[in-house]
């Protein structure tokens, strides 16, 4: 029904964050007809089932994923694709399709979505709407300043302005990006775009 509006994405890759908070990876999606990006944070479990099956590393018994893909062709199924449809507090949500036009899309997590997808091979989507609100394009700009730790997001007390605010945070997410710490970029994007616009200059 939203197949017009998808993004087709590969993983480029998977990321340790450099947070503690659950999960600590970032699975990195890169837009295939063009350079942005989509960082999804997933558990250790799910890193690894991903990674292994990136860098087609067998191992001597079937992982969850691989097992799921056993029961899947069992029942006579493949996974036509697995679309990122949804996000939702912070939170992203995905469903699995078949190659049987009958057979209902399933709801799953995004982590085990594209664990299963890349063992079937199936293309990967993103929809525009979820791409345009988080995604986000690299940049070779070389940022400066000290670090900034992610609980002083939550401080507005050196911004005497909100152009000021918009543009300290602009300038920690460049260097989040150049730092490859996707979990604080996506904090700091969450940040930006809670602020109006109506009151920018």
């Amino acid at each position: 029904m939203y197949d017009e509006d998808l993004i087709q994405v590969d993983v480029s890759g998977v990321s340790l964050t450099s947070t503690l908070q659950d999960g600590g990876y970032a699975v990195i999606l890169k837009e295939m007809n063009g350079e942005r990006r989509l960082p999804i944070i997933v558990g250790q479990n799910e890193a690894q089932s991903i990674a292994y099956q990136l860098e087609e590393i067998s191992t001597p018994r079937p992982m969850t994923h691989d097992l799921i893909k056993i029961i899947i062709e069992k029942f006579g199924y493949e996974v036509d694709k697995v679309i990122i449809d949804e996000l939702k507090d912070s939170t992203f949500y995905s469903k699995i399709s078949f190659n049987d036009s009958q057979a209902e899309r399933i709801d799953a997590r995004p982590s085990d979505a594209i664990a299963i997808a890349l063992r079937f091979s199936a293309p990967i989507y993103v929809t525009e709407d979820i791409m345009n609100e988080v995604g986000f394009v690299p940049t070779e700009t070389k940022i400066t300043g000290k670090d900034t730790d992610v609980e002083e997001l939550q401080s507005d007390k050196d911004d005497k302005t909100p152009n000021m605010k918009l543009k300290r945070l602009q300038s920690e997410l460049d260097e989040a990006i150049q730092s490859e710490d996707y979990e604080k970029a996506a904090m700091l994007r969450d940040e930006i775009n809670k602020i109006d616009p109506q009151f920018l200059n």
